[in-house]
């Protein structure tokens, strides 16, 4: 038998035999690590109903003891600070609970030969993403909108999830209709290849609205290349204290709330809002929705991320139609690449050096030491409850993550 079980995403709910089997090795005093990258419990609501009806019999207690199992014999390893953070106010034992962020790694780009370009434009603007639905294509689309110069906006992928294609089809159909300077799937272009892109780029863009660790914070300074756009701060926080320089970026894109009514907002909020509980079996609190539109809109402008397709399209249009307008955006343009160049090297050297792979096999190997020293205990459970309120918090709400 092994002196560790490593396990990764136990709770996500992709496999209903599994945490059971886990509670078993625990009762038996096998060593287990739980590692967690995504939970059910943050925008996976299918998921998480799933377990509760089939594996909890629809009662909370017996979803925490099964997905959440405590004791000195089952440590919990987690990517983020944020995670982190969650776990421990659920109860978990900060002697049982590690922070182990994702190794960062990027393959060689290979240098292009003389005159030899992958796509030809001279200043790409690239989202290196697969375009799903919360990495908020409607706010990248609004900057190609805004932008000066003879930027060429461009994402890599399109989403395989045929749920997801048909808003991103819209998207790409408003984005020919407006005449936009974008084009999608880049790498699917012949000629074109994922590295090549990278180095081809001026400036790696995110818009994202929720990452589970942020790796397009991270990569593009490993392609020497910076990144702009939409800040995740329980996210990037982390990176800044190792010494991550991430100068260009905002937390929010400011908009006026006259451009779409106090009243039009606030009940796309209540709606979502109701959505987003339900699919938990949850209902609002009397102050969730004040709490919601609290963090939503501050000095009347609202966060333009926080709004659904139909809002956004709404303020593309605008600018489109009327460019002064962009000037009553917050910010309302994006950093020039060269200001960004000072910090590709130091960038490089941090990330090399605590997110390497040497670096992670030494925190790898201080977890699995930690484990193997551990007691042997009763076993418990976290809150499983209380996890599900921090992630289902009103002031995390995007409509972006509401089916």
């Amino acid at each position: 038998m092994p002196d560790v079980w490593h396990v990764h995403n136990h709770s996500l709910g992709k496999n209903l035999a599994l945490p059971k089997a886990l509670c078993l090795l625990a009762e038996k005093g096998h060593r287990l690590l739980l590692h967690i990258h995504d939970f059910a419990e943050d925008g996976r609501p299918g998921n998480y109903r799933r377990m509760l009806d089939q594996l909890a019999c629809g009662k909370p207690e017996t979803m925490s003891r099964l997905l959440y199992p405590s004791g000195g014999n089952i440590h919990y390893a987690v990517l983020t600070g944020r995670d982190f953070g969650f776990l421990s106010r659920a109860g978990a034992d900060p002697a049982c609970l590690h922070r182990l962020p994702n190794l960062v790694k990027l393959a060689e780009v290979p240098a292009p030969a003389h005159g030899d370009h992958v796509h030809g434009h001279g200043n790409i603007w690239l989202y290196p993403t697969r375009a799903i639905r919360r990495k908020n294509i409607g706010e990248f689309l609004l900057w190609a909108a805004v932008s000066s110069g003879e930027k060429l906006f461009a994402t890599t992928s399109g989403p395989l999830n045929p749920r997801e294609r048909p808003r991103y089809e819209a998207w790409r159909r408003l984005a020919a209709q407006l005449r936009l300077p974008v084009e999608f799937e880049l790498a699917n272009r012949p000629g074109c290849c994922f590295e090549g892109l990278l180095r081809e780029a001026q400036v790696l863009l995110t818009t994202s609205m929720a990452e589970g660790f942020g790796m397009a914070f991270l990569e593009p300074w490993l392609a020497g290349r910076p990144v702009c756009g939409r800040d995740l701060p329980e996210i990037t926080g982390e990176f800044r204290e190792e010494g991550l320089c991430l100068p260009h970026l905002y937390e929010r894109l400011n908009i006026p709330v006259r451009w779409l009514g106090r009243e039009r907002i606030a009940a796309k909020a209540r709606a979502g809002l109701r959505r987003s509980l339900a699919a938990y079996g949850r209902k609002p609190g009397r102050d969730d929705p004040d709490r919601v539109l609290a963090a939503w809109i501050s000095a009347d402008r609202v966060d333009f991320g926080r709004l659904d397709e139909e809002l956004q399209e709404t303020v593309l249009r605008r600018v489109v139609e009327s460019p002064a307008e962009a000037g009553s955006l917050v910010p309302c343009s994006l950093p020039d690449p060269a200001r960004c160049a000072k910090n590709i090297e130091p960038n490089r050297r941090i990330l090399q050096e605590k997110y390497g792979l040497q670096a992670y096999g030494r925190k790898l190997m201080r977890v699995y030491g930690q484990l193997l020293s551990s007691r042997v205990s009763a076993i418990g459970c976290l809150n499983g409850e209380t996890l599900l309120d921090f992630f289902l918090a009103p002031e995390r709400l995007a409509l972006l993550r509401v089916d």
